[in-house]
């Protein structure tokens, strides 16, 4: 389930920040995290912060809820 949800997790946010076209490289320098990070998390890799959560939700100016994934 985990890691379930950390895939769609990861898809959400790749899906916004290409809508945006924005780099993860601009992305992770937006909101002070390392490329690779960025990177493993759109892969569903790594289980999240809420802090992480926060920042990228304001690099990419949507709200936190806007990358939680419904399902």
């Amino acid at each position: 389930m985990a890691e379930d949800i950390r895939k769609l997790f990861g898809k959400n946010l790749r899906k916004i920040r290409g809508a945006q076209k924005i780099s993860q490289e601009e992305l992770a320098f937006r909101c002070g995290l390392h490329r690779t990070y960025v990177s493993s998390v759109e892969r569903g890799e790594r289980n999240i912060s809420l802090e992480n959560i926060q920042k990228l939700a304001e690099a990419l100016e949507v709200s936190m809820k806007d990358l939680i994934p419904e399902e």
